[in-house]
């Protein structure tokens, strides 16, 4: 990918945040090594929530001595900080942006979504954990694919369709969705339905990119469920978000945004969070459009709301 050696754009990349120290320090040495991988790249990092730089601070300051601002979630589906959240902190940047007359524009793109790079992730993650079973028999082996879970059903459906994806490509009969929170099912209940219809042993694949509260949680989980069930042999992988389909498909999202691609990938039915959003009195920007140009609107782009 060829970029200027002095680029007029910083790249700010949007973490979730994390109560856990550790989270927040995987997340910068994330961003450490793609600015090794992206040397000539202005590459910076904000949090939404937990820790600093806030989300407002880190995209006014990712504005000094830039014309472009390329905004990129790090989060893998798309609920209310996609739709909601992060466009608005754009919104009020750009009003200051224009107030203080700087010039600069913000870009937003996608979240990193349920895609075949992430799928290859979750293909390898499967393979790994079945190398290590004593019997590495897909038809007796039981996968739970473990989210964080929303309020929001996209975000949800994205992980299902990653849980489809996974089982189209492999030889497991039942590959289940599970959830950590907010909806059903839970952990505890897939694991024991895969231990009624037979299943010998259960791989649980997190869905996750970093540690935190809700890593470590989910291993207390599994220690848990082992000595429920001495019986079946349960297996736990870990967070993926070092994995080098990461790096690229933030590479791609970049050359995307400087290109002018279309952006398919944020639904616009994030319009309804900003409509409640106003409703309680949080004011945005409803106006759209469907071209990742400087954010005039930043209703997600796709199929109009």
């Amino acid at each position: 990918m060829s970029t200027p050696s002095t680029p007029d754009f910083t790249v700010l990349l949007v973490g979730h945040g994390s109560r856990e120290a550790e989270g927040n320090d995987e997340i910068l040495r994330f961003v450490d090594q793609w600015r090794a991988r992206q040397p000539a790249w202005r590459i910076e990092v904000c949090f939404i929530e937990f820790a600093a730089p806030s989300l407002h601070d880190g995209l006014l300051a990712a504005a000094h001595g830039s014309r472009r601002v390329l905004v990129l979630p790090l989060i893998l589906n798309a609920a209310g900080h996609v739709k909601m959240e992060i466009p608005e902190a754009i919104e009020h940047a750009r009003l200051h942006a224009q107030h203080h007359a700087t010039g600069v524009s913000y870009l937003y793109g996608p979240h990193l979504t349920a895609c075949d790079p992430i799928l290859a992730i979750l293909k390898r993650r499967l393979r790994q954990a079945m190398s290590a079973l004593d019997m590495p028999d897909p038809h007796t082996t039981g996968v739970v694919l473990l989210g964080r879970g929303s309020s929001d059903r996209g975000a949800n459906g994205d992980m299902a369709k990653m849980a489809r994806w996974l089982q189209e490509e492999g030889d497991h009969e039942l590959v289940e969705l599970a959830f950590t929170g907010i909806t059903w099912p839970r952990l505890e209940r897939v694991v024991q339905r895969q231990v009624l219809i037979g299943m010998r042993q259960i791989v649980v694949l997190p869905y996750y990119l970093y540690t935190g509260t809700l890593m470590q949680r989910i291993h207390r989980q599994v220690d848990h469920l082992r000595a429920q069930y001495p019986q079946i042999r349960l297996t736990c992988g870990t967070h993926f978000g070092f994995e080098k389909e990461v790096f690229e498909l933030l590479d791609q999202r970049v050359a995307d945004l400087l290109a002018g691609v279309p952006d398919s990938k944020l639904p616009c039915d994030g319009c309804s969070y900003r409509e409640i959003a106003h409703d309680l009195g949080h004011g945005h920007s409803h106006e759209h459009t469907h071209a990742p140009v400087q954010v005039h609107a930043l209703a997600p782009q796709g199929q109009p709301a």
